[in-house]
């Protein structure tokens, strides 16, 4: 009998106020698992996200770097963590799409594994060449490479990498032969783009933004659908006469599989909270991030689209190799 009445209260307590789970979560410190090294755009992210949201909700969201396999430890660390809503990943295309178009053996489904929480933004890659070539404009560097098929070469920050994808799927859209030439990170490709030893770089906004802004690099145009909000003079790719060469990194908060949906949504209305913030867009903005806060239907159909849309792009350029 007492036992039946306990179960019919937290019954009744379920339907007015939503579920014990929920209720007394989050009891303890959250922690957020972030695949890429401290310092870099994405751990930067997490931290603005995790430090405001960790107030909201009265918990401290500690972030830790779980670095390795081209953001695989990582990631897999989020999929296999207790789905109990203390354990929370931030997910970015290479994390759940690049990785899933190069490496189809995987240790965790992208989509079956996780539970999208919240859109935060998009960066967009920034197409940039050197003053010295005879290229002002987007559409005068593919008449140039047209006329020397094979001669040009463009950077990225390695083999695999969502710079590299994006870099042959401007070839490919573009009709020309450009030599990809892969670095480890960007910190040399724009050193060897300045003194001329390459012709093109495929990089996210802010290593080569300073460059740009001292007329030291020229920024062609953005791979993006709309004009990035720290170049607003650059046009975007289709404005520049490319169009379908679309590449950015955007970035989510996910779930393992399994979280509670009131746990979920509690998460959710946090982040788009925090992402709405003044404070917050000032500072995703100076990371080159197009703020773009949604909910986690947004997260699952980006997904979805860009593991097609990358596995195409891996298989017509015959990628292979690590990130």
């Amino acid at each position: 009998m007492i036992r039946t009445i306990i179960l019919a209260a937290l019954v009744a307590a379920a339907s007015i106020g939503g579920s014990p789970a929920c209720a007394e979560w989050p009891e303890r410190p959250i922690k957020m698992i972030v695949p890429f090294g401290p310092g870099s755009s994405s751990d930067i992210i997490a931290r603005l996200i995790a430090a405001k949201a960790g107030e909201r909700l009265g918990q401290q969201i500690v972030v830790e770097n779980r670095v390795g396999g081209s953001t695989v430890i990582g990631t897999d660390a989020v999929a296999k963590a207790a789905p109990d809503g203390y354990t929370i990943g931030l997910a970015n295309t290479t994390t759940h799409a690049a990785s899933a178009a190069l490496n189809p053996n995987l240790p965790f489904d992208p989509i079956k594994d996780f539970t999208p929480v919240a859109m935060i933004g998009s960066s967009p890659f920034v197409l940039v060449s050197a003053p010295q070539v005879p290229a002002s404009n987007l559409q005068e560097f593919v008449t140039l490479a047209k006329s020397k098929p094979g001669a040009l070469s463009y950077a990225s920050a390695g083999t695999g990498t969502l710079a590299h994808l994006g870099g042959e799927l401007f070839k490919r859209k573009a009709g020309i032969d450009v030599t990809h030439v892969p670095y480890r990170g960007t910190a040399q490709s724009m050193v060897d783009l300045m003194q001329g030893r390459i012709e093109l770089s495929v990089s996210t906004i802010p290593p080569t933004l300073q460059f740009i802004r001292e007329g030291k690099l020229r920024a062609l145009a953005t791979m993006s659908e709309k004009r990035n909000a720290t170049l607003p003079d650059i046009p975007t790719v289709a404005e520049a006469g490319v169009p379908g060469c679309e590449a950015a990194l955007w970035t989510a908060i996910v779930v393992p599989a399994g979280v509670p949906a009131d746990i979920v949504k509690k998460l959710n209305a946090t982040v788009l909270a925090v992402a709405a913030l003044p404070e917050i867009q000032q500072a995703l903005t100076i990371q080159g991030v197009d703020p773009e806060p949604g909910p986690p239907e947004a997260v699952a159909e980006r997904i979805r689209t860009d593991i097609v849309k990358w596995k195409d792009v891996v298989a017509a350029a015959k990628i292979t190799g690590a990130q």
